[in-house]
């Protein structure tokens, strides 16, 4: 009975030997090497960890900026004093990366969008399009309810009086949580250089488009026609700007000026929103008619 307990022990112990041989060289043999700058650099982040950066967290950037595939200001959470001290610590230039901010492909609130029935449910835009797609007239418009500024962890969109979501540019990083979140794909992510922009997405063409919103495209294609060649397209009733196209050429505001609309738009960060002249004419009239209920 003793001799089969030694035994075992001795089992045992030769067992856990062998194994922290076999873990020791292991250890030898499978490390990685960490730069112990990463993890300094990892604490001079927001670690918002929004992945606006292009990769996902902190963490990863820290790898990325020490590895030299980053620059320090492609955080853009960051304050630049705090990227400009992280470059300074890794020996290399800030580099220049260009804001880009989260846009909205609708500008039609309560004042000049048919409304066709009330929404009673939850409220939220995704439990909206998910019955009857919210009672809005245009299939393709914003519903108001605010998901969008209810995910944004940088205060960067508030709802105004007609029921828009409103970015402040200032604020937003690019998180990408606004587009994941909105259920007509209404957001996208736009460099602060491309100030002209579609501020719509409905494929309906003109007077039913107009039937539904004052401010929808209409497919007139007089911005296409006005703008340089090939720089904006009509399809499917819906002016698409080739931005592939827009660092190439001269854009101005002409493509703007005949729009009778409005949809199509000039961004500048500063100044705010211009439309057209002829745009800004059309009726701003809140819809008071009764409505059913879904």
């Amino acid at each position: 009975m003793i001799s089969t307990i030694l035994t075992a022990a001795l089992f045992m112990v030769v067992l856990g030997v062998l194994l922290a041989i076999i873990l020791a060289f292991a250890n030898k043999k499978l490390y990685v090497y960490e730069d112990p700058r990463i993890e300094e650099v990892d604490e001079m982040l927001p670690q918002a960890q929004c992945g606006a950066c292009g990769v996902p967290g902190c963490r990863p950037f820290a790898e990325a900026v020490v590895s030299g595939t980053k620059n320090p200001s492609a955080c853009t959470v960051n304050t630049p004093e705090g990227n400009a001290e992280i470059a300074a610590f890794i020996g290399v230039d800030m580099g220049k990366t260009e804001k880009v901010v989260a846009r909205l492909a609708c500008a039609g609130g309560t004042h000049v969008a048919y409304t066709r029935a009330k929404y009673k449910g939850l409220q939220s835009c995704q439990a909206a399009a998910a019955v009857s797609g919210g009672g809005k007239g245009c299939n393709w418009g914003c519903l108001g309810l605010a998901d969008c500024a209810d995910v944004c962890d940088f205060d960067a969109i508030y709802m105004d009086k007609h029921g828009l979501p409103i970015v402040v540019e200032d604020k937003c990083t690019a998180c990408n949580d606004c587009i994941v979140v909105c259920p007509k794909d209404l957001f996208s992510l736009q460099p602060v250089s491309h100030k002209l922009f579609v501020a719509c997405k409905s494929l309906e063409k003109g007077d039913k488009a107009l039937e539904e919103c004052e401010v929808a495209c209409t497919g007139c294609e007089k911005c296409a026609v006005d703008a340089p060649k090939g720089l904006i397209e009509i399809k499917d009733n819906l002016a698409i700007i080739d931005f592939k196209k827009y660092d190439e050429i001269l854009v101005d505001k002409t493509p703007i000026e005949r729009c009778p609309t409005g949809a199509i738009v000039w961004i500048d960060s500063k100044l705010g929103t211009t439309r057209s002249s002829v745009g800004k004419a059309a009726k701003k009239t809140m819809r008071t008619e009764s409505l059913p209920q879904i």
